[in-house]
């Protein structure tokens, strides 16, 4: 990776990720993917501890990463992190990658349960948006991409929190496009369509790791790949929605 070197940062081109958690996780992949490509990296997430890890491997590889502690359901903390990031550079790409992952039959979800898995994926999407908004469109350009899932499009048990907040997140997206597209913000939803081959899933799930075989799961790196191309295409042919997911993925 060549090293970019910036001698005043409000000049640098800045992407901030929120819904960054473990190095081998989906957030991380995004961040080291855009420092790659130039971009100064603002992360956010609730693990401090975790934000410290991932920026300290990008500045180890000659990247620029800034940690941005938040909770992507307070809308103080996102504003204000929002207002800070003027301080690293110009905002160019947000990216929302945030999930609240409740999974229980029906019968046994609380109503506490499903708010929570709504207020983290549709609400935290709505709020992160409008923080997000502000700096993009004075720059007068940029890209707002958020991560969505296979809940988005057909919900099933035990995933009905999931499901419809991630419906919710669907939903949001597609009004912001019609809203900004035309403002020159490029708005994208990017439907993963199967399990990610990150702490998470070998951590809860590693049967599962196990049945799907080599290259069953998604690469995080490679779903990576696919936000920087989002990120790079011209406004003639932009995507609204994408979908990703294994070769040998039933759909």
């Amino acid at each position: 990776m060549s090293e970019t070197i910036v001698s005043n940062p409000s000049h640098a081109r800045l992407a901030w990720i929120a819904g960054v958690g473990a190095s081998a996780g989906l957030g991380a992949a995004l961040a080291r993917r855009f420092a790659h490509e130039g971009f100064s990296v603002a992360v956010t997430g609730r693990s401090h501890e975790r934000l410290a890890i991932v920026v300290d491997e990008i500045r180890a590889a000659g990247g620029q990463a800034h940690a941005f502690p938040g909770d992507v359901t307070s809308e103080r903390d996102l504003n204000a992190i929002a207002q800070q990031l003027t301080a690293h550079g110009t905002l160019e790409v947000a990216i929302f990658n945030a999930a609240g992952a409740t999974r229980a039959p029906t019968l046994e979800l609380s109503a506490e349960q499903f708010e929570a898995a709504w207020r983290v994926t549709t609400l935290g999407g709505f709020l992160f948006a409008r923080a997000a908004l502000a700096p993009l469109l004075a720059a007068g350009r940029g890209s707002l991409l958020f991560t969505g899932a296979t809940a988005a499009l057909r919900g099933r048990p035990p995933f009905a929190a999931f499901a419809s907040a991630k419906a919710g997140l669907r939903s949001l997206t597609q009004s912001l496009a019609r809203e900004f597209g035309p403002r020159n913000i490029h708005v994208a939803h990017v439907v993963v369509d199967g399990g990610i081959d990150g702490e998470r899933l070998r951590t809860s799930a590693p049967q599962r790791v196990a049945e799907r075989g080599p290259d069953g799961l998604l690469n995080p790196d490679e779903i990576a790949d696919a936000y920087w191309h989002l990120h790079q295409q011209g406004r003639t042919a932009w995507s609204q929605e994408i979908d990703l997911r294994p070769f040998n993925e039933s759909f």
